[in-house]
């Protein structure tokens, strides 16, 4: 009992630390898996002195995180912002991942003097984006919905491909000619399975009549669970099922939807932090100085030349302007999925995967460091963030999703021609209204005579049919200002 307890004393005050260092993660402007892996780092050998080096245990975990943050995304991606960027994203999950996994093994078996199939199966661990890392900086940034759609698709399906290839890569026996046709039905499968479950679940959570209002998101989110479950079972990707039915429940008409993606986002950050401690807690300090160069190389080929063509073969039948390419190539973020990818291998007794691990491990906290910390420089630079952009922000306390209704967030940055407009200048879709302005701090009711200024946060409150009216009504007068209709601007 006195085990029990210590361990549940110090879950617990890790819990808590990391919630603590997602704050700090904001102000130092770092990502705050960083954080988290610094946690089990100073837990782990080096640091408390925790030894931890089950490497099956840590797959087994780090997949069924996975899983959940996989469930989170899909659960709060809004199919209106990904649909304009279907095609491109699901290039980019699958053919791109198939050049960035040649040209990667390409480049390892030259430099690092790699065997053929180890550089392949290299190319393939760092090949996957992460879901949490880019869900996490990405939907702050406001950049072009394409870009953002794109990005999000990409990281909740190409785990799904890449997990397969890592599986076959590290497996002993040899690639044969229906090799391709199994990956094929893995992902066909997969997706057909996480869009039966999604649509028989959202149909079953909408007709049910659940004794408590917590039922709900408990159910929804057992819903994806089991959609990776039925995957795995019929032989296809469990990830890809997951995926897909989040994306399908989040996306129907469920009773109490705002209390289902709040649970979720809880259960994906207590996922994210228990992934990342348990993968530092795992990672043995002593050894990581020994693989820094080969890091350096991967990291340098991955970044520089196979994520750059990876995107060029995958956007080309698109007609995707050159600064969004740039802008795909540098948002590859890294995080826990190829530390977790590269468990596998270990597994499996492939020769040189703990060397594996701990060239991953360098080269998601370079990355993560280099990447993560420039992206909204980057973006800013190429000119990609979108001004007077309205975000969605979910509101427990009032039954929007009772009323049909949505709560959107204008922020007025500075040459914003919004500046000097008056409220009733707007002239928002029948069913939006301004409800609210936030100036200097202070909250106001707006009459139709206020004029908007710079710094203004302004609340939307709208009903679904005319949500992305308002928006683009919103876009047009931050780029053309109170004319913009006669200017022929509509915000598109």
């Amino acid at each position: 009992m006195a085990e029990l307890s210590l361990g549940l004393g110090i879950g617990a005050l890790v819990v808590l630390i990391a919630v603590l260092a997602v704050r700090a993660s904001v102000r130092l402007g770092l990502p705050s898996l960083l954080l988290y892996l610094g946690i089990g780092l100073l837990l782990g050998e080096a640091g408390f002195g925790i030894l931890f080096s089950d490497a099956q245990l840590t797959q087994y975990l780090g997949i069924a995180a996975l899983v959940v943050i996989l469930a989170e995304g899909g659960l709060t991606t809004r199919w209106r912002n990904v649909r304009p960027a279907l095609g491109l994203g699901i290039a980019m999950s699958t053919v791109a991942v198939a050049v960035s996994i040649g040209v990667t093994a390409t480049g390892l078996h030259y430099l690092l003097d790699l065997e053929w199939r180890t550089a392949l199966l290299w190319g393939a661990v760092v090949s996957s984006t992460d879901a949490a890392a880019v869900f996490s900086v990405l939907r702050g940034l406001g950049v072009h919905r394409r870009i953002s759609g794109t990005l999000e698709l990409e990281s909740g399906l190409n785990d799904a491909p890449v997990y397969i290839a890592v599986v076959l890569l590290a497996s002993p026996d040899p690639a044969s000619w229906w090799t391709p046709a199994l990956v094929v039905y893995e992902l066909a499968v997969g997706a057909v399975v996480g869009i039966a479950l999604g649509w028989i679940g959202s149909q079953a959570l909408r007709r049910a009549a659940l004794p408590a209002t917590g039922l709900y998101p408990l159910a929804t989110v057992a819903v994806c669970v089991l959609a990776y479950s039925a995957g795995q079972e019929l032989h296809a990707s469990g990830l890809l099922a997951t995926y897909v039915a989040g994306l399908v429940l989040g996306n129907a008409k469920l009773p109490h939807r705002g209390d289902t993606l709040s649970f979720a986002e809880g259960l994906g950050w207590l996922a994210q932090i228990g992934l990342f401690v348990l993968l530092g807690l795992y990672a043995s300090p002593g050894r990581l100085p020994s693989v820094i160069i080969p890091a350096l190389i991967t990291g340098a080929v991955l970044v520089l030349v196979a994520r750059p063509l990876s995107v060029l073969a995958a956007a080309l039948p698109f007609r995707v302007p050159w600064r969004e390419q740039v802008f795909l190539s540098w948002s590859g973020l890294r995080g826990a999925v190829p530390i977790v990818l590269a468990l596998i291998p270990v597994t499996r007794d492939f020769p040189g995967a703990q060397q594996l691990i701990d060239v991953v491990f360098v080269l998601v906290v370079v990355l993560t460091l280099v990447q993560g910390t420039t992206l909204p420089l980057v973006a800013r630079m190429l000119g990609l963030v979108r001004r007077g952009e309205a975000q969605e922000i979910e509101v427990d306390s009032a039954p929007l999703d009772e009323l049909g209704a949505e709560l959107l967030q204008v922020r007025v940055p500075k040459g914003s021609k919004l500046h000097g407009v008056y409220i009733s200048e707007l002239r928002l879709p029948v069913g939006a209204t301004v409800s609210l302005v936030v100036r200097d701090k202070a909250g106001f009711t707006p009459q139709p005579t206020t004029r908007v200024q710079v710094g203004d946060q302004l609340l939307i409150v709208a009903t679904e049919e005319v949500r992305a009216d308002a928006e683009r009504r919103i876009r047009a007068i931050d780029r053309a200002g109170r004319y913009a209709r006669w200017k022929g601007e509509l915000g598109e």
